[in-house]
């Protein structure tokens, strides 16, 4: 069985700020099929996005870059950052302006992973549609 695959690449710099990630994410994701019939998962990927992007910037204190990759199963999330230490779940007091964004993306998506690198570290999250096979790039759709 062959499987193809289609994604997209994108570095944002500190000084560009989040929203140009969320932006980005968003026009990427209205390309697939599925995303018009399901804007509640385009909404938690676009978040998941927000937050592993600002992880970057404010705690890895580095660029992001940032791999979408829609495989006909998963829109898998990668962001890379310059910082080699692993997120870790925080429990922020309330009203606390910060320390949540960890668990709200394990919260959002399906499956999450980090990993260390040479170079840093890379986040990944994993989102999968309610209709896996619309928009599948196996099928030529």
């Amino acid at each position: 069985m062959t499987v193809k695959a289609m994604g997209w690449a994108h570095s944002f710099p500190m000084n560009q700020g989040v929203r140009a990630g969320r932006e980005w994410t968003r026009s990427r994701l209205e390309t697939l099929p599925w995303s018009a019939a399901e804007p509640d998962k385009v909404d938690a990927i676009v978040l998941a996005v927000s937050e592993l992007i600002t992880n970057a910037h404010i705690h890895a204190h580095s660029d992001a870059q940032l791999v979408l990759t829609w495989d006909g199963d998963c829109l898998q999330v990668s962001v890379h950052d310059d910082d080699p230490s692993l997120p870790r779940r925080r429990d922020p007091e309330p009203g606390a302006p910060s320390g949540r964004g960890v668990a709200i993306v394990h919260q959002l998506a399906d499956e999450c992973a980090s990993r260390c690198q040479r170079h840093g570290k890379t986040v990944t999250a994993c989102f999968r549609p309610a209709d896996p096979g619309a928009g599948d790039p196996r099928d030529g759709s």
